[in-house]
């Protein structure tokens, strides 16, 4: 297939490049809780995201607001933790665990939106579960307590996801986008006031400047991503060139280096969820048809 340059497939392959270099950014400064991390994440998107509603012309506060304000609560918490995974585990394991979010969303779309699970795709869970002993089971720097805190911050990542698929069609999307910050900025404000650090050296600010902005970038190249022309199913699982860079940064900066079982443990989890991305896929195809 000839892939154009500036297609969806490109802009995931750079999109995930940029979210991995924010997480890498995430976990060079394990000084600043990340709790307050968020909050200056949170903060650049919140100045961001106004202003491109404001330039739209959009309403600023939606219309579902008892769901949107539910998206930013469950964005915020999942984030916090999965901040702290990435802080206090490997970089690419820490990456792994958070692919696991699909495939709890397709949990809780068979229990919240109704949308029925096949029994393959409880097997792909099986799969990616299998996955997850390995990491705990042959890796003794993965500590069960942060492995713990990565596979609640999957399922907090899944629960915003589910209320975002709940606001299909029904929100502009940059509003859906705005109350993530829009909450995260208070929850997490008042949350680091009481374990406040505060950041010392020009590195530091710039730093955490950049995870800002980098995720700003990153959530533009994503819905580009996913709005192009592309197979949903290509750029989709472009995403997931996320774990290598991961494992590269990773090698690179920390020396974090992996066991032939960690790496087999790597490979079940992201095999479980990419199967079930296929499958998803020839389901709506047939579904279409």
């Amino acid at each position: 297939m000839n892939i154009k340059v500036g297609s969806g497939v490109k802009q995931m392959l750079l999109a995930s490049l940029v979210m991995t270099t924010m997480q890498l950014i995430v976990k060079a400064i394990p000084q600043i809780p990340p709790q307050e991390v968020v909050f200056f994440r949170a903060l650049t998107s919140l100045v961001l995201s106004y202003v491109t509603l404001k330039k739209a012309g959009v309403y600023l506060w939606g219309n579902n607001k008892k769901m949107l304000l539910l998206r930013g609560f469950f964005g915020t918490i999942s984030l916090v933790l999965v901040f702290a995974s990435f802080q206090n585990l490997p970089l690419a394991t820490a990456v792994v665990l958070q692919n696991l979010a699909p495939l709890f969303t397709a949990l809780f779309a068979m229990l919240f939106l109704k949308q029925p699970l096949k029994p393959l795709q409880f097997l792909f869970l099986g799969i990616s579960i299998v996955g997850v002993v390995f990491l705990k089971g042959f890796d003794p720097r993965v500590d069960p307590v942060f492995l713990t805190v990565a596979l609640l911050g999957a399922i907090g990542s899944a629960a915003a996801y589910t209320v975002i698929g709940k606001l299909k069609g029904k929100e502009h999307p940059v509003v859906v986008v705005f109350y993530f910050p829009f909450v995260a900025v208070p929850i997490t404000g008042i949350w680091s006031y009481f374990d406040w650090v505060v950041p010392e050296g020009i590195e530091i600010w710039a730093a955490l400047l950049s995870i800002g902005v980098l995720s700003q970038i990153g959530q533009i190249l994503l819905t580009k991503a996913y709005q192009s022309d592309d197979d949903a199913l290509t750029v989709s699982s472009m995403n997931y060139t996320s774990v290598i860079y991961g494992a590269l940064y990773g090698m690179y900066f920390f020396g974090e280096f992996f066991t032939l079982e960690v790496i087999i443990g790597m490979f079940l989890v992201i095999s479980g969820t990419l199967l079930n991305l296929v499958y998803k896929h020839r389901l709506n195809k047939k579904g279409a048809v």
